[in-house]
């Protein structure tokens, strides 16, 4: 109860400000009407997804488009606020002077000043039509990225040997099959030779996989469509009436992706063979640190490749790259990995800056990194979770083309 007392203090000190900056600008009452009545249905709105509906710790659609609103309309107050309660204080130095020197019976204050309202809106703007833009037509906007990455053992078979990587779907949050569709079909179109995809399937259950498996079962590749499990599909995220209930969803997944044609891989390798040459693509259960499942045995998956091999690990979770994997006395030429999502939000200009929140909790969050001779590639996700939409980090369809040699660009 007191978390809502908080948050309505908080959101009411919010809209207030935001209000006071809308009568500063214009004197047209409905406008006022109108700011006043939609900060009511978002805080409403909200306050009832949370309370009514609270299955589970993942928020669902509908839960997803509440907290997207609410972050959006909020987002206003991180510009307005500062800059109104900046003019509040001098305005009220400047009464207290006054009223001390002039000595006057009475306290004044400067009334508002017009424009910097305007300007406190005008950038209050930017965040709240890009959470906005993000939720309506972000979250679809997929884009293919290409690496070639060079190896100085790779067998000469393998020379130019594409993989798509495709991690995080979260099936569960899916609204538009048409934009759902339009990314398949630009997975297919890469023809590379291998699909991999690095985990979190669904968001709580399986079921949220049942209406899209049609649509991903047509992931196609000439060596076939590899997967791992991700910390989302153990269902850990959703109250079960008993153990034997999670143990069957987690049992129904894997039947239903088998069932889509993937190879998944439960802490255990497959080879891919070409002219007598052969690469190890070993696929391990979720682990993570902070707190995360630790499912992963990388020994075990590990057990039937030779050290001599080139290997391709598929591990949901960048943290097990970090703390376990190039550590290990095997060589993992290549992790590819997920999770992050690139925390949906963030500012990325080629060559110039890549920046989101979520580098201050992980240190391999987003694209290609190498430590000790050894890659990694952390996929931005092509699902979303959460705040319903992406912002700047886009979600990613990755190729990379293996080539035999010294330079990797």
């Amino acid at each position: 109860m007191l978390r809502w007392i908080l948050f309505i203090l908080i959101y009411f000190f919010i809209s207030f400000y935001g209000l006071q900056a809308i009568k500063s600008v214009t004197k047209n009452i409905w406008l006022h009407y109108l700011f006043i009545a939609v900060a009511i249905v978002v805080a409403s709105n909200f306050i009832i997804q949370f309370t009514v509906y609270s299955e589970g710790r993942v928020l669902n659609p509908a839960k997803s488009y509440a907290f997207g609103f609410l972050l959006a309309f909020i987002s206003l107050g991180f510009i307005i606020i500062p800059m109104l309660l900046g003019e509040d204080i001098i305005r009220f130095i400047y009464g207290l002077y006054d009223k001390m020197v002039n000595k006057n019976e009475g306290f004044y204050m400067p009334s508002r000043r017009k424009f910097i309202s305007q300007i406190a809106l005008g950038l209050a703007a930017v965040p709240f039509a890009s959470l906005l833009y993000g939720m309506y037509r972000g979250k679809y906007r997929f884009r293919v990225l290409n690496y070639t990455l060079h190896f100085e053992d790779l067998p000469e078979a393998f020379d130019g040997y594409k993989i798509t990587q495709i991690s995080d779907i979260h099936s569960g949050s899916f609204d538009n099959r048409e934009k759902i569709e339009y990314g398949v079909d630009l997975i297919n179109k890469q023809q590379s030779d291998a699909i991999v995809f690095t985990g979190d399937m669904v968001n709580k259950k399986s079921s949220e996989m049942v209406p899209w498996k049609d649509l991903f079962s047509t992931l196609n590749a000439k060596d076939g469509v590899f997967s791992v499990l991700g910390n989302h599909d153990y269902g850990d995220y959703v109250r079960w009436p008993s153990d034997e209930a999670k143990a069957q969803n987690l049992q129904d997944l894997i039947s239903l992706q088998k069932e889509m044609g993937y190879d998944v891989l439960l802490n255990e390798s497959r080879f891919i063979e070409k002219n007598g040459a052969r690469i190890a693509l070993i696929g391990v259960e979720n682990w993570g640190a902070g707190g995360f499942k630790k499912a992963g045995d990388l020994k075990k998956a590990a057990e039937k490749v030779d050290e001599n091999d080139f290997k391709i690990l598929l591990s949901h979770d960048p943290s097990h790259w970090e703390n376990e994997v190039i550590k290990d006395k095997y060589h993992y030429h290549l992790t590819l990995s997920g999770h992050t999502h690139g925390m949906q939000f963030g500012i990325e200009i080629p060559g110039w800056i890549k920046w989101s929140p979520v580098k201050w909790r992980y240190k391999y969050w987003a694209g290609i990194y190498k430590e000790l001779g050894q890659y990694i590639n952390v996929n931005r996700g092509f699902g979303y979770l959460g705040y319903p939409g992406r912002v700047g980090i886009w979600p990613e369809i990755t190729v990379i083309e293996l080539k035999k040699g010294t330079h990797s660009a």
